[in-house]
């Protein structure tokens, strides 16, 4: 490997605003705070619901025959 070609590869904390989870890994970046993370992201957590605010879904449901 070359010297002094490479950045800086050290350790940083990325904390969750959503659940106050903090990750410590390493990374070229630096300390980052996110919205959400894996184990507070409704898809992953299976708190995930549909948001249908124009009725498409019942509508949908109704043109094809299929039970509401």
């Amino acid at each position: 490997m070359k010297a002094d070609i490479h950045p800086d590869y050290h350790e940083v904390t990325y904390s969750c605003t959503g659940c106050n989870t903090v990750i410590t890994t390493r990374s070229t970046g630096r300390d980052l705070i996110v919205g959400v993370c894996s184990s507070c992201h409704p898809f992953y957590t299976g708190k995930h619901k549909l948001v249908d605010t124009a009725g498409r879904i019942e509508r949908f449901k109704r043109k094809y025959g299929l039970a509401v």
